[in-house]
Formats: C-alpha cells, sequence, structure tokens
C-alpha cells in the first residue's frame, strides 16, 4: 500500500484530468502531445522486484539493481524526441532502494497509478489513461526489463506507427516482449487476454495483433534481452557498461562479471 506521501503525488499529477492542460513542468498541453513513451514500472522495493535475482543478490541487492534498471530507462524515455512521458507505477517510491533519485526522475513526466488485476488489465488500463490525457498521441510502451535501450529504438518505435503502421512489436528473447508501440493506444486492449510470463507470450500477443489488425498492419521491432536471471543481467550490463544498470550489477550481484573486485 502507498504512503500518504506518495499517493498525494500521483494524485497532484492526476488533478489535470482528461484532456486537461497539464499541472506541472514538462507535461504540455494535453493537444500539443503528439508521441507518448509509456513506462510500466514497480517502485524498487527490497523483496517485491526482481525477486529471480534472489540468490545470489540479496533482496536488497536486487532491488537496487531495479532501481538503476528504472533510472536508466527513464533517462532513456525522457530523451525521446518529441515524446512526452507518462509512467504508470505500482507500489511506493518512498520505500524504494534509491528513493530521492526515483522521485527527482519521476518529477519531470506524467505518474498515475497502475489499474487491474491481471497484467494484461494494467497494460490496457494505462493504454487508456494515455489515450484520455494525449487523444492526439501514438504511444510507446516499455517496462524497467531493458535498461539497454535508448531513445534512438524508441524513436524508431514510435515512426513505425506515425508512418503507416498499426502496431510495432518488439521481441523479447526470453519469449516475452520488451515494447509495443501503437498508433492507436487503446489499441493494447486486443492484447489483455494473452498469457503473459510464459515461453510465447511474444509470440502469441503478436498473433492476437495481427489477428485484430491485419498481418501487414503489425510490424516486428529488434529482438532484446530482458533481465530476469543474474545471467540475464550480467549479459545486458555488458551491453552498457558506463549506465547506472551495469555498475548496480558490479556492485550488487555475487557472481562472475558482477561484483567488482
Amino acid at each position: 500500500m502507498s504512503t500518504p506521501g506518495a499517493n498525494a503525488r500521483i494524485m497532484q499529477v492526476d488533478q489535470a484530468g482528461p484532456g486537461g492542460s497539464g499541472d506541472r513542468d514538462g507535461e504540455a498541453p494535453a493537444g500539443a502531445v503528439r508521441r507518448v513513451v509509456l513506462v510500466l514500472a514497480k517502485a524498487p522495493v527490497p523483496g517485491r522486484v526482481k525477486t529471480r535475482l534472489t540468490p545470489p543478490a540479496t533482496p536488497e541487492g536486487a532491488a537496487g539493481i531495479a532501481a538503476a534498471a528504472l533510472l536508466d530507462t527513464l533517462d532513456a524515455a525522457a530523451a525521446t524526441l518529441g515524446a512526452q512521458v507518462v509512467v504508470a507505477l505500482e507500489g511506493d517510491t518512498a520505500a524504494a532502494v534509491r528513493a530521492d533519485e526515483i522521485e527527482t526522475a519521476l518529477a519531470p513526466h506524467v505518474v498515475v497509478p497502475q489499474r487491474g488485476h491481471t497484467l494484461g488489465e494494467r497494460i490496457a488500463a494505462a493504454h487508456d489513461d494515455v489515450a484520455t490525457r494525449f487523444p492526439a498521441a501514438v504511444s510507446v510502451q516499455i517496462g524497467m526489463d531493458s535498461p539497454q535501450l535508448d531513445a534512438g529504438l524508441l524513436d524508431d518505435a514510435l515512426r513505425r506507427v506515425e508512418c503507416g503502421a498499426d502496431a510495432a512489436l518488439g521481441l523479447a528473447l526470453d519469449g516475452g516482449w520488451w515494447t509495443l508501440a501503437l498508433a492507436r493506444p487503446r489499441s493494447a486492449a486486443i492484447i489483455t487476454g494473452v498469457p503473459t510470463s510464459t515461453d510465447d507470450t511474444g509470440r502469441l500477443t503478436l498473433a492476437a495483433l495481427r489477428t485484430a489488425l491485419g498481418h501487414d498492419a503489425v510490424v516486428e521491432l529488434p529482438v532484446l534481452s530482458d533481465v530476469d536471471t543474474a545471467d540475464d543481467a550480467v549479459a545486458v550490463s555488458e551491453l552498457v557498461p558506463h549506465g547506472r544498470f551495469a555498475h548496480a550489477v558490479g556492485d550488487l550481484l555475487p557472481v562472475p562479471g558482477g561484483v567488482r573486485p
């Protein structure tokens, strides 16, 4: 359960209401927003995030790695050309590792609470919030499990749906997917019933989108690795050796390629 302070911050962001003009620095008037980067995020609270990293990491270490991934992801989202960042947040940032840094990183963006019971429901609800607040915008959704992504990848995904595709999906090496771009954000409802966290989630998501929108209307984006296991974390950290994520893996993950000597 979120603390009163965390709830107050989310409520303050939402006071502009659907179609509102924005109520703090960094949020453009709703009608002017043409592209949105939607980040589904979970507050990195020990014991509640990246539990597959424990062991070898401690719960605090796993949360520290998740916090670094979130901060790097928010940097990439914020650097995306012409995009408004919307963060659909679960959990209490006040209880998170690196809470002050996370609060500062979230401050320029629109933050809304996640809604729904299943992951599919939360994805659809977050897109619905984007469509309500920014009705003229296309969207690209990411999580906090691919800290190697950059603004160029997000810009490319948005361009695909700005230039004729109805959807663009980036599959993940583990069988899931790491990003979904939509010309009409409410189209995310199409995938509400797709099973998540399975070896064929990505394939089934792609099939559902193509069945509903047409095969040629859905394009595929580059395949990336999500960070679920210690091996994933080390492999991804090697792709972005100078980011917060790589430093956190080196400091907090006691596996070869992890903890620094």
